[in-house]
């Protein structure tokens, strides 16, 4: 769970820097009041980055479970956060729900994945107090 989790991160972090994805991820981001703000601050482009950033970062951060348990347990409650912000996009993106929108299903694969960060969160938190890396 834990490296499938990175895996996601980095690769969905890493394509935040191409412009199709920037695209791509703009009707959920403009409506936010949550993230939509960044928009006038770092432009489109600019705004993905910052998402593509923090999502690689994490997941590398997880990644160091087996070296450095907190660190990596840290990182994995860092990105809760981000999933509940994207489930929030369920609520403010208009249309969502609508039969023919590519959001509502692609949105909700965001309550496992925040299930899974907390899960390895949990972990590798349990992991560094025992003074172990399992």
């Amino acid at each position: 769970m834990r490296y499938g989790l990175v895996l996601f991160l980095v690769m969905w972090g890493a394509a935040k820097f191409t412009a199709f994805e920037a695209e791509h991820i703009r009707p959920l981001v403009e409506h936010s009041p949550l993230v939509g703000w960044l928009y006038r601050l770092f432009g489109i482009r600019g705004t993905s980055a910052i998402f593509g950033v923090f999502e690689m970062t994490v997941g590398a951060l997880i990644a160091t479970r087996h070296w450095l348990p907190r660190t990596s347990a840290l990182a994995s409650l860092a990105v809760a956060p981000m999933f509940l912000v994207t489930l929030s996009f369920l609520v403010t993106t208009p249309g969502v729900f609508e039969p023919t929108s590519p959001w509502g299903g692609f949105l909700m694969k965001d309550v496992i994945l925040l299930g899974a960060a907390l899960a390895i969160s949990a972990e590798a938190f349990g992991t560094a107090r025992s003074g172990a890396s399992r």
